[in-house]
């Protein structure tokens, strides 16, 4: 008996290390010959540079930088296995866990600690990049990012603007002459699964803009501030990112990387993927586990789950997800190779007694999912699993 075991994290609770192996205690309980491979994944959101580097063997790099909100914060930048490829989640530099919920203000927040992140891994000689967009705090179209990295956004008496997503409305011009030189000579593989256009009902502000703390008023100051950033992009590099699929993610950083990156998109869930080494750990298996906090009808977006059962489903493997809640809309997942998705809460408890057991409460869903898998296989096949 051969079982992948692939997770994303459990926000607020178990890194995706983490809940790999109180999956694999649970099995081991119920069948402790099983043979188990950990492959902790995510899908370009938080946790993506921890489970690369682990991976790939890797290490991290600390890196003092400019926090969301304009406080220092140590970030870190990883490097994986190969020694040349740099890997920059920017929720360690312009993520909302870095700010007070009540200080949360997509209005003032910045992405220039990101840029601060990537300008050091360019001194350090780094020029092939995986960015990881999930998880950010901020609305600024990437323009700090940017700023970070040299690029002058100016109002109309030449001056440069501050920092945050309500400037961006008294950008006049945009002077790359300083923009970092290395840049076209470098290549940025950005990892994200959100396909939403800048502006507009399906953009940034619209979609993501509430969740980092904005008021229906702040979306519509938010959503008209993208609208100016990116006709005044439009008129230095002929993108127009406005509709562009992709450039809403991380309140538009995307856009930034479209437009002023030698940039390839491509879903997070595969980059991490393909660097895990995931195709080939599945050659045999004859069961997938793979979970995260929250699975909804979201999850078949290009989410982790979703992402390892369309590998698993390659070659013909079964894939059940553990989660530690169940939202609507999840008829569509059975469509792809799920054959079942189970919540690890087994009683009436808070949210805070599930994050605080979780990894108990993971390892007995785990225990009971392969105990009602295989039991149900030997019923089909006749033979005893051991």
């Amino acid at each position: 008996m051969k079982i992948v075991i692939a997770p994303d994290s459990f926000k607020g609770s178990l890194s995706a290390i983490e809940a790999a192996r109180a999956i694999e205690g649970g099995i081991k309980k119920a069948f402790p010959d099983a043979k188990t491979l950990c492959i902790p994944v995510a899908d370009g959101g938080e946790g993506t540079l921890e489970t690369l580097v682990a991976a790939t063997n890797g290490k991290k790099v600390p890196v003092n930088v400019t926090g969301p909100i304009g406080q220092k914060v140590e970030a870190e930048y990883g490097i994986l296995g190969d020694g040349k490829t740099c890997v920059i989640e920017m929720a360690k530099a312009s993520g909302i866990p870095l700010i007070p919920r009540e200080e949360l203000n997509p209005l003032k927040a910045t992405t220039f600690g990101t840029g601060e992140l990537i300008k050091q891994a360019l001194d350090d000689g780094f020029a092939s990049f995986i960015l990881a967009l999930g998880g950010s705090a901020t609305n600024d179209g990437g323009a700090g990012m940017l700023q970070a990295l040299g690029l002058s956004l100016l109002d109309e008496q030449g001056n440069k603007i501050c920092t945050g997503g309500a400037e961006l409305t008294k950008i006049s011009s945009i002077d790359l002459s300083e923009f970092d030189e290395r840049i076209p000579y470098c290549k940025f593989l950005i990892a994200s699964d959100v396909e939403n256009p800048l502006i507009g009902p399906h953009g940034a502000s619209h979609v993501f803009g509430p969740q980092k703390g904005a008021t229906p008023q702040m979306v519509k100051i938010l959503d008209a501030s993208l609208a100016h950033w990116a006709d005044e992009v439009e008129k230095v590099t002929g993108v127009h990112l406005h509709d562009l699929p992709g450039a809403g993610a991380a309140g538009g950083i995307g856009g930034a990387f479209q437009a002023f990156f030698p940039s390839q998109m491509k879903r997070g869930i595969d980059v991490v993927i393909e660097h895990t080494g995931l195709h080939t750990a599945l050659e045999g298996a004859d069961l997938v586990i793979t979970g995260e906090g929250q699975v909804d009808f979201q999850t078949a977006s290009g989410k982790t789950p979703m992402g390892v059962a369309q590998a698993a489903k390659i070659q013909n493997i079964p894939t059940v997800i553990v989660a530690g809640s169940i939202g609507t809309g999840i008829d569509v997942l059975y469509q792809h190779g799920i054959v079942s998705v189970s919540s690890i809460i087994n009683k009436p408890m808070t949210l805070n007694e599930a994050i605080k057991n979780a990894a108990e409460l993971l390892a007995e869903s785990a225990e009971q999912v392969v105990r009602s898998f295989f039991y149900h296989q030997t019923l089909n096949s006749g033979k005893v699993v051991r």
